[in-house]
């Protein structure tokens, strides 16, 4: 993971809102940022006022417009306290991050793994119900398939990447965690890797109705498999 000088000149900015009660910057996620995918950040602070917020906000344009997204600001304690409430969210930020400035705020924290197994479900369910529900929605339009699909392909990325860190594989490359849970599956080698190199990118039609049935069936599958799973893995 690579520290932009965008990232920089925004802990530059929180120190000058914070002084003294930043206590770290980290980026997670793609901290290079993409047009489809602005670098995400989180912030941990000592106390937040609306004056703070109100700083922030002043600031949000030109964190924006340097291909920024908006940070998420925390109290000291409270990402700890929130890793039962946000284990799918909160735990791909402990699988795959990186302290800008400051202290690691996250030493000894740990996702509960049946925490992760419940919010994967209801993200699996989820997705595969939007599939299903987008797919009518489309009314047989391979250019709405098209575009249904590739909003799709980065939350399914992420799904598959938690999926992984729930077999105790903590890998932040999503194709390695696409590869394990293939052969969790035993569904064919390259099936989910081909879907998650999708993310980020578009489909043409033609692309959009070939790999429809064979994505809706990994979906599926993958929501059967997270059902039925235990802390044994199995």
């Amino acid at each position: 993971m690579e520290i932009t000088e965008a990232v920089r000149s925004l802990d530059r900015d929180l120190k000058a809102v914070f002084g003294d009660r930043l206590r770290s910057v980290v980026a997670y996620g793609d901290a290079g940022g993409s047009d489809q995918a602005p670098a995400p950040t989180l912030v941990v602070v000592n106390g937040l006022t609306a004056d703070d917020l109100r700083a922030c906000a002043d600031r949000m344009a030109a964190w924006h417009g340097a291909g920024l997204a908006t940070p998420l600001i925390l109290g000291a304690e409270e990402f700890g306290r929130s890793l039962d409430a946000f284990p799918y969210e909160f735990g791909a930020i402990l699988a795959d991050h990186l302290v800008v400035s400051g202290e690691n705020c996250f030493e000894g924290l740990r996702v509960d793994p049946a925490h992760l197994r419940q919010a994967c479900e209801v993200q699996a369910r989820s997705h595969l119900l939007h599939l299903r529900e987008g797919y009518l929605e489309t009314r047989g339009r391979s250019d709405a398939l098209a575009e249904l699909l590739s909003r799709s392909m980065a939350p399914f990325a992420a799904l598959i990447k938690s999926v992984a860190r729930l077999q105790g594989d903590g890998a932040g490359d999503v194709r390695a965690a696409a590869t394990a849970v293939e052969h969790t599956l035993a569904v064919p080698a390259g099936t989910l890797t081909a879907l998650v190199n999708r993310s980020g990118g578009s489909l043409s039609s033609d692309e959009a109705r070939r790999i429809f049935p064979g994505y809706l069936e990994a979906v599926e599958r993958l929501t059967q498999y997270i059902d039925r799973w235990n802390a044994d893995g199995r």
